[in-house]
């Protein structure tokens, strides 16, 4: 009499997992799909590369994006630059870490955006929701009006975990966390955080700490420096980069937590252990640029379009789409209208508002 195993012939090869996700339960990559990822990630990293280059030539200085790759070539030991001491330290000193701060910054949100839409299972959920910009901003404002400006950074980064963890203990006082209570939670501090601020404002703040206040409120990448933008990009690699390896976990939180943990998921334990990463990355990239929204919320769902909803491929595109959008974003707030300056919050606000409009509108005759 044969057995079962020998009637039904099929093996379970899987390649290895994500960690955090059961190596028996994921399937074997399809390798039209590795070789999508493939062409989209070097599509993206060269729109990158280009958008970098040109986006550092753009201003009133003159230069060509020729000279600016010639420039910063020079700069890292290849060749010799063609442009005078002035113009050079137009390129590196003045636009280049704005430029890689604002790459830094877009493709940080994007990544915590499509996280957050997978671990909370919320297409409307961003890196703000759980209160963070709010908590960043009443740090920020307090260190304006109290004429410390050099704290502002770690009064931001430190406001965004104080409203973290403020919003998880909300959401625990009321019963089991869960991804409905937390969203919630969010909600109420981010309303009492956001009350708070503007009434520090109307006491406070006077003269020209009202424009600084403003200006970091709606998002800013003006003034930045390289050791400012150090932060940005040593908090994307240091947190974002294990990020981009949890692709398989959230596939498995796509199905609902009792799924997931019928899977081997610790739901509990990776959905915490995810959202303090991405509060921990938000923080430290908010305590740079300001409040920036709509490009965690914005960017993957537009990725979605062309990758699809598997998380392998969808958070490395996310975070190159999300860099690529913000250098063109804070581009256009600095040079168009020159000589004044827009801030950066405005004009995703500007492109982002009708893109997501768009994208409900595209799914509604999909579905």
């Amino acid at each position: 009499m044969t057995s079962t195993a020998e009637r039904s012939p099929r093996t379970r090869t899987a390649p290895p997992a994500t960690p955090g996700t059961p190596a028996h339960w994921m399937p074997r990559t399809n390798p039209s799909r590795r070789a999508r990822l493939a062409l989209w990630t070097a599509v993206l990293l060269l729109a990158l590369a280009a958008s970098i280059v040109v986006a550092v030539a753009l201003g009133p200085a003159d230069i060509t994006p020729w000279d600016a790759w010639r420039s910063i070539l020079a700069r890292l030991g290849i060749g010799e630059s063609p442009l005078s001491t002035l113009r050079d330290g137009i390129v590196w000193e003045l636009r280049m870490p704005r430029v890689l701060t604002s790459a830094a910054v877009g493709a940080g949100l994007a990544l915590c955006g499509a996280i957050m839409q997978a671990v909370l299972r919320n297409p409307l959920a961003d890196p703000y929701l759980l209160g963070l910009s709010s908590g960043a901003s009443l740090g920020a404002v307090v260190v304006i009006v109290l004429g410390v400006a050099l704290a502002l950074p770690v009064a931001a980064f430190a406001g965004a975990l104080a409203a973290l963890v403020a919003t998880l203990l909300l959401a625990g006082a009321v019963g089991r966390i869960t991804a409905s209570r937390t969203i919630l939670a969010g909600i109420a501090v981010s309303a009492v955080l956001g009350a708070l601020t503007s009434l520090i404002i109307f006491w406070s703040a006077t003269g020209d700490s009202y424009r600084e206040i403003l200006g970091w409120l709606l998002g800013s990448l003006a003034g930045v420096t390289w050791p400012t933008a150090s932060v940005a990009l040593i908090a994307l690699l240091v947190v974002g980069g294990p990020l981009l390896l949890t692709g398989g976990t959230l596939d498995a939180f796509a199905f609902g937590d009792r799924s997931a943990a019928s899977l081997g998921v610790p739901v509990a334990r990776t959905r915490w252990v995810l959202l303090g990463a991405t509060a921990l990355l938000t923080g430290g990239l908010v305590a740079v640029s300001g409040s920036i929204g709509f490009v965690g919320l914005v960017v993957p769902h537009a990725v979605r379009l062309t990758a699809g909803a598997r998380h392998r491929m969808l958070l490395p595109l996310s975070a190159l789409t999300g860099a690529v959008f913000l250098i063109w974003a804070d581009t256009l707030a600095r040079t168009l209208f020159d000589p004044k300056e827009l801030p950066v919050g405005v004009v995703t606000a500007l492109i982002g508002a009708p893109l997501f409009a768009g994208l409900l509108l595209r799914a509604r005759r999909i579905s």
